[in-house]
């Protein structure tokens, strides 16, 4: 099956089924799957191996985040990216999934239109949110950085890839950090390319969250 393969994971079945409904009248995306709950979810996407996984948070048996939790560890699920699914912009629990290893986030009020760019950005490895706004949520739910202890692999990093994770945690875009740093905006990319193979995290989410974890960046009291 050619296009984005979608893994639809939420204990309700008439949303599942109207999720179903706009992603499969796209030519480039198709349901290859659906899970009521976490633990079924786990299991789909290992039988089903998605692109993308819409992910709801609270679901009976095992919930969203130990479900995204297992997903992203797995790897033989390393190509699939989970898009949680929420009622709240800053709910606690989106940060607990970005933190196990989700890309994004969608509003359940999100537009038929937004779910499908949401679904094909989260696929191609984009953040799915201005970078202002996804460092606005970490910054909120974070425990505050202890800057004298770095992580040790924040030591392979070289300077310049330190400056631009403290950049890409302050919500730069990479035309921004471009200019910042007077540097091009191909360069930009290629240093993220390695910062994202040196701290094994899969795209820019989890580079945020690394750089407030290293404490290259405080969270906004």
């Amino acid at each position: 099956m050619s296009g984005i393969r979608v893994l639809l994971a939420d204990d309700q079945a008439l949303l599942r089924h109207s999720l179903a409904m706009i992603i499969n009248n796209e030519p480039d995306l198709a349901v290859v799957g659906e899970a009521g709950d976490g633990g079924h979810a786990v299991a789909r996407a290992r039988t089903t191996r998605p692109d993308v996984i819409l992910m709801d948070v609270r679901m009976p048996h095992l919930d969203g985040i130990e479900a995204t939790r297992r997903i992203c560890a797995d790897p033989a699920l390393s190509a699939a990216r989970v898009l949680v699914l929420s009622m709240f912009e800053l709910d606690e629990y989106v940060y607990d999934a970005l933190r196990a290893g989700a890309s994004g986030f969608l509003l359940k009020d999100a537009r038929p239109e937004e779910l499908i760019e949401a679904i094909r950005r989260t696929h191609h490895g984009e953040s799915l949110f201005a970078p202002s706004i996804l460092t606005r949520l970490v910054a909120h739910y974070v425990a505050a950085p202890r800057p004298d202890r770095p992580t040790p692999a924040l030591r392979r990093l070289t300077a310049r890839e330190v400056e631009v994770l403290t950049l890409i945690g302050g919500g730069l875009s990479n035309d921004e950090i471009a200019t910042a740093l007077a540097i091009s905006v191909k360069t930009v990319k290629t240093h993220i390319t390695h910062l994202i193979a040196k701290l094994a995290v899969r795209d820019r989410a989890q580079l945020v969250i690394a750089a407030f974890d290293a404490g290259l960046v405080r969270p906004r009291r």
